[in-house]
């Protein structure tokens, strides 16, 4: 579970990007996060990370204040939660296997292992028969379905989209997502999404929380997304 409690994110220039902020996501929830540039949707998931702490109030990830993890225990945090980012950061010199693997080399797993859960994952994303290609030869989508794969490959409690479909055309975005769908379904991950993409929002039918100047303005079971 996540929890914000009274949170507030003040940047040193001043600028305040998230106002006492309250939410509360349960495990294996699927959010959508929207609002215009500027809204403090890239805060919020930083805060997840703890790649920021809050000015005031509390994270709490799994009952666990974030400000009270020490510096050594902090990856231990991270491997916990997957990311995917808007410009992929994938490896252009290593193949699709190779980028998969990387989260697996850093935990020092054993290479019959990483052969295994890599190619498991490659399979969810329908990338399998791209393992030996590079990054230059795949589709726009096929490169994000291998950030994703990467992003998800250790198995983490919690995966955070970061626009993930900005660069996408609107069927492969369609299609992304879809791939995001089936990760928190199947492996029951909770799966927090930051996007401007009206019609992604409003074709998948997700919990939407909407950021304006840093606050909540609402908070939507099933919510379309009304950019008025």
């Amino acid at each position: 579970m996540i929890q914000f409690e009274q949170v507030t994110k003040k940047y040193p220039n001043g600028q305040i990007a998230l106002e006492d902020i309250n939410l509360k996501i349960d495990d294996g929830q699927f959010i959508f996060i929207v609002g215009p540039s500027g809204a403090g949707k890239s805060s919020l998931l930083k805060l997840i990370t703890r790649e920021i702490l809050p000015t005031s109030g509390q994270v709490l990830i799994n009952a666990e204040n974030t400000r009270q993890i020490p510096e050594s225990k902090i990856p231990l945090l991270r491997r916990k939660i997957g990311t995917v980012f808007q410009d992929f950061k994938l490896l252009i010199n290593r193949t699709v296997f190779e980028n998969v693997a990387v989260p697996l080399e850093v935990l020092s797993r054993k290479d019959s292992e990483i052969e295994k859960e890599v190619a498991s994952v490659l399979e969810k994303v329908s990338l399998l028969d791209k393992a030996d290609n590079f990054p230059v030869q795949l589709s726009g989508g096929e490169v994000q379905r291998t950030a994703i794969a990467r992003a998800i490959v250790a198995r983490p409690q919690i995966l955070l989209a970061d626009e993930p479909t900005g660069d996408l055309d609107p069927q492969t975005a369609r299609d992304v997502v879809k791939v995001l769908e089936k990760i928190n379904k199947e492996d029951k991950t909770t799966l927090i999404m930051a996007t401007h993409n009206v019609q992604i929002v409003n074709h998948f039918k997700k919990r939407v929380i909407f950021l304006k100047g840093g606050k909540i303005v609402k908070d939507e079971k099933e919510g379309k997304y009304d950019t008025d």
